[in-house]
């Protein structure tokens, strides 16, 4: 027979070697931690800590234990949060119920004592804590599949679904990918899988099943809501809100691979500016430095960096410079990280991370003396030279080979702790700045994990492909990106590899695509266009050099199309004060800048349905023009309000699907219930 108490108003039971205990955590919700070592190890992970959340100090739980009429001992046991309760049974199976008594979730069990769903002798657990041998543990949590079912969030992943049942996700980091494991459900709960290790999830028709290959205990979190806005209003509680954003994040960002000279990009700079075009951040991007992982530009290409940073603040617009992980062992300060303990560690091979452009390995920020080291530096050569904006890039980290169970960090291995990588290296530069006096922090990074958000990161899809195919499934991994927690994102529009600006396909690729991006949280143009200049020399000072992609600003795409790129600069900046609104609920509350339809129309079934049609905020339905070469597009409208053609004024009444026209020039926009935005300019 178990062990049930009541342990300060958290829900405690014990078996055998396992210790499980369900506790209040924010409104409506509960986390639930489960472990075979003799204690509980204390990490938060991506929930704030309880002293640092004035908000848990509400969290007050109700714990009732029932006792068994034979023995007269506890058998079963419930606890109490707002609208969500847990119920244990004399297994430990666990379910969990929400207000009115409606089962959202239940762990998946297989054995005599559940007799409801005995199958003779499978005997399977609805948790398992299985011990590696002469290590750790590896966990797997397996749930009951519903059938009608619906997931949301889970991050990015490049597979075009927003709608993730009957999907396998892999719960790690990858270019592109970026694992988030918060999980909306249509049945009304927020799942959250609190563990950073290296894993997989899946949504199976017959099983859900989280499992992760070495870790130390079991952690995951859920709240129950009314509507999918309190669900992740209640999950942004927890795991932290954006800051205010900076003025100079709502409008227009200028970048490609790459600026290699000072010369250069302050020459694109002051070609918008003659052209009455607003730039709000223009980007020096990598290897601008003398050498990885020094951390400074390379004096000979920018000999005047403070003059230059003058100049671009006189035009509006804001530098933002690259920062990579990597640090080369030929870098003036590698010695002295490996000595202090700031680079990551390898258990068997050579101690190389990456060999492109160097052999390298990557600082370690899950040290908190790395983070301090680094933003030393960084402020040293950037911040004491005007620049407060920087582009964190390489931070799932990128491996030159994935094989996790090599790398070693300071929090632990790489196995149990990987995927907090980049919520640290945001960290690193969010604390930074904060001791210099900044409050309104943005910095881009192109992997995010739950939590990144209140460090101020602002995640991009990374280094996609220049197609339609990925463009479509972009729309997808930012609706997933804005559901997980994550309302600060964005793409490189026209993706990233390859797409010729002479080509009239990848140009209208480039328009579509740049049509979009005017309703995504943060507006910005990149990519590594062909064809590739190589450098003008290979090498300096014994460092390999790096050449630039093509011209990548808007007049490179053809007298026609210029008209149109240079419009939707200008649209973006007339919808400045409503993505000034859209900020500042992302910042109070944690709502998602872009939003799935159901967000807002919950009890419109169809709406559930849609993954290529959103809203941007509450009052813009977009629909970009995903296909090569459309001029007209399907469009559905939820039902519960009328929807307003920006473009012609027609008004159509919600709950209905109609088929509009899609010039090159634009792309379907429709406003809700009237509302008046300056879409066209008059």
């Amino acid at each position: 027979m178990a062990i049930l108490r009541n342990d300060d108003g958290r829900l405690f039971r014990s078996h055998d070697t396992e210790r499980l205990i369900i506790e209040a955590w924010g409104d409506n919700a509960l986390r639930v931690r489960a472990t075979r070592r003799p204690d509980f190890t204390g990490n938060d992970w991506a929930l704030i800590p309880r002293a640092e959340n004035p908000r848990l100090a509400a969290s007050r739980a109700v714990v009732k234990i029932e006792a068994d009429p034979k023995t007269g001992k506890a058998s079963t046991a419930s606890i109490t949060n707002g609208k969500i309760t847990a119920k244990v049974n004399r297994e430990g199976w666990l379910s969990f119920y929400n207000e009115k008594g409606e089962l959202l979730l239940e762990e998946y069990w297989r054995n005599r004592a559940d007799i409801t769903r005995y199958t003779g002798t499978l005997n399977l657990a609805g948790r398992d804590i299985y011990p590696i041998l002469g290590g750790d543990w590896k966990i797997t949590a397996r749930f009951e599949s519903k059938d009608g079912e619906r997931f949301y969030g889970l991050g990015q992943y490049q597979d075009g679904y927003l709608d993730k049942k009957g999907t396998v996700l892999e719960l790690a980091h990858r270019n592109t990918q970026s694992s988030v494991p918060f999980a909306l459900s249509n049945r009304g709960y927020g799942f959250l899988w609190n563990n950073p290790a290296v894993g997989r999830v899946s949504f199976a028709k017959n099983i859900t099943e989280w499992e992760v290959q070495d870790t130390l205990e079991l952690d995951y979190w859920i709240t129950a809501g009314d509507r999918p806005s309190q669900i992740v209003e209640q999950y942004a509680a927890v795991t932290g809100t954006v800051p205010m954003i900076p003025e100079y994040g709502l409008g227009f960002t200028q970048c490609k691979m790459r600026y290699k000279t000072q010369a250069e990009l302050l020459g694109v700079a002051r070609e918008y500016h003659r052209r009455g075009l607003p730039v709000d951040i223009i980007v020096a991007d990598f290897f601008h430095w003398t050498v990885q992982g020094e951390w400074k530009f390379d004096p000979i290409d920018w000999p005047d960096v403070p003059a230059m940073v003058k100049e671009l603040k006189s035009m509006g617009t804001e530098l933002m410079v690259s920062i990579w992980p990597t640090v080369d062992t030929r870098s003036p300060w590698y010695e002295e990280m490996l000595e202090k303990g700031y680079l990551i560690s390898v258990d068997r091979g050579v101690r190389i991370n990456m060999n492109w452009m160097g052999e390298t390995v990557f600082f370690d920020p899950t040290n908190p003396g790395t983070r301090e080291y680094l933003f030393s530096k960084v402020k040293a050569h950037y911040w004491d030279q005007g620049i407060k904006l920087f582009w964190l890039d390489e931070a799932e980290p990128e491996f030159g080979i994935y094989d996790f169970d090599i790398y070693r960090y300071h929090l632990g291995p790489a196995l149990q702790v990987t995927n907090l990588y980049p919520a640290m290296y945001a960290r690193a530069f969010y604390d930074g700045l904060k001791s210099l006096g900044e409050t309104k922090i943005l910095n881009l990074v192109r992997t995010a994990w739950a939590g990144s958000q209140r460090y101020g990161a602002l995640c991009w899809s990374g280094d996609i492909h220049s197609s339609f195919r990925a463009f479509r499934e972009q729309v997808t991994a930012g609706l997933s990106m804005a559901i997980a927690g994550i309302p600060w994102w964005t793409t490189d529009i026209g993706g990233f590899i390859g797409g010729d600006p002479t080509d009239p396909k990848f140009r209208e690729l480039l328009v579509r695509w740049m049509q979009w991006g005017v309703f995504c949280p943060i507006f910005r143009l990149h990519g590594d266009r062909v064809p590739y200049k190589g450098p003008d020399e290979e090498f300096r000072k014994g460092i390999k050099q790096f050449g630039s992609g093509a011209d990548n600003e808007i007049w490179c795409f053809g007298d026609d199309n210029y008209p149109i790129l240079a419009e939707c600069i200008r649209q973006r900046e007339r919808l400045r004060p409503y993505v000034r609104e859209l900020m500042k609920e992302a910042h109070e509350k944690g709502t998602p800048v872009i939003r799935p339809l159901f967000y807002e129309f919950p009890d419109d079934a169809e709406a559930w349905k849609v993954e290529t049609v959103h809203l941007f905020g509450p009052d813009v339905l977009v629909a970009p023009v995903l296909e090569e070469g459309a001029r007209k597009r399907e469009v559905y409208l939820p039902k519960g309000a009328s929807w307003t053609d920006a473009a012609t004024g027609q008004v159509y009444p919600g709950g209905q699907s109609i088929t509009v026209d899609a010039p090159i020039e634009r792309m379907p926009i429709f406003l809700r219930n009237g509302r008046a935005l300056p879409i066209y300019a008059k």
